[in-house]
């Protein structure tokens, strides 16, 4: 998929993938057992792939998310949780789609307009409005489904703008972390680190990128492998 794909392209594609156990669970922020544990119990399956070697969508990891958040108690909530989250995230990218928003769009800024409600409802937010999957937003603490991932075991970045020039973008290099407006994921910048000890060294080999984004390249892997 190239540098012009569009929104639909992107919607379709964030229900594909792919990420193997490990980058799904760095990037969602659960832990992996937890998505091995989810796999197996029948809560969050892995779309892409349920076989022996599974694989997970970008719309798992937002599954992930929410499962996650849902499982941790509220005021006002219980520990319960519906069995998965999956057909409320498919029917939020196909309303996504309906609206004509590209959240992925390299000029979109701001928070995401994608917002879960202590009852696991998904919404939409945009230009003051408020469009749901299910029913009115609710009052009360919400998920910014997209946003930074803080759990008691870990974290997992922005799922769109993981560093301020580091992008996300479904159907892209498999949906890997990339530097801004190039194909050059964070992982490839990372190993050259890895052999090469510096980062001006390695900035050199991507003409016409900024040694900023080398820089949050490795700074990011280095978080996601923590």
């Amino acid at each position: 998929m190239n540098l012009h794909t569009t929104s639909k392209d992107r919607l379709l594609a964030a229900l594909e993938g792919c990420y193997e156990a490990t980058r799904a669970a760095a990037l969602s922020g659960v832990p992996v057992s937890t998505v091995y544990h989810w796999a197996r119990k029948g809560i969050v399956v892995p779309t892409v792939s349920s076989v022996r070697t599974k694989y997970w969508s970008y719309a798992d990891l937002m599954a992930l998310r929410i499962v996650y958040w849902l499982r941790h108690p509220k005021v006002g909530e219980s520990r319960d949780i519906p069995a998965s989250p999956m057909g409320q995230v498919r029917e939020a990218l196909k309303r996504l789609d309906r609206l004509g928003l590209d959240i992925w769009a390299e000029e979109y800024s701001g928070s995401s307009p994608l917002q879960v409600d202590p009852s696991g409802d998904i919404h939409i937010v945009t230009r003051g409005l408020v469009e749901t999957v299910k029913r009115q937003l609710v009052m009360g603490e919400v998920l910014d489904l997209l946003a930074p991932f803080a759990t008691r075991d870990g974290s997992g970045p922005d799922l769109i703008r993981p560093r301020p020039l580091l992008r996300i973008i479904p159907g892209k290099v498999s949906g890997e972390p990339h530097l801004m407006n190039s194909r050059i994921t964070t992982k490839a910048v990372a190993a050259l680190y890895e052999r090469l000890g510096d980062v001006e060294v390695v900035s050199d080999l991507y003409p016409g990128q900024e040694m900023q984004a080398v820089a949050e390249a490795i700074d990011l892997e280095r978080s996601l492998a923590a």
